[in-house]
């Protein structure tokens, strides 16, 4: 494959005029090849799941959530925004749900317990608001 040169400076500007959704998937993609080259020996299924493990909410959905959050705390809040604040609660407590699974399927196939992993990746609670 060949090979270019490119200063960190035109890569942060190409990186700046992507999307919202491509660039949170090129930062995501990045992570998992560093991820890949530092553990040589990566399955191509641990690979996936660390993919998914460190995919985090989109920043339109974060910064709506907090919005919403602003709102609860001040009780300025509307009860159709309640809703809908309560309806990001549920997806988001499913995709947490889904990533502790991932986390666990990844321990297995690793052999370590799910802690032990989770200390080894350096994982730290997301909060959401």
């Amino acid at each position: 494959m060949p090979t270019i040169q490119i200063e960190k400076e035109q890569l942060l500007e190409a990186m700046l005029q992507m999307p919202q959704r491509e660039l949170e998937q090129f930062v995501a993609k990045a992570f998992s090849l560093k991820a890949r080259e530092r553990t040589r020996a990566l399955s191509e299924r641990e690979a996936e799941l660390l993919f998914k493990i460190n995919k985090g909410l989109p920043s339109a959905t974060q910064r709506r959530l907090n919005e919403l959050i602003d709102k609860r705390r001040a009780e300025t809040i509307s009860a159709k925004e309640l809703r809908e604040l309560k309806k990001l609660t549920d997806q988001i407590e499913k995709a947490d749900a889904k990533r502790l699974e991932l986390l666990t399927e990844l321990a297995r196939l690793r052999n370590v317990p799910l802690r032990k992993l989770i200390k080894q990746l350096g994982l730290k609670p997301v909060p959401h608001d």
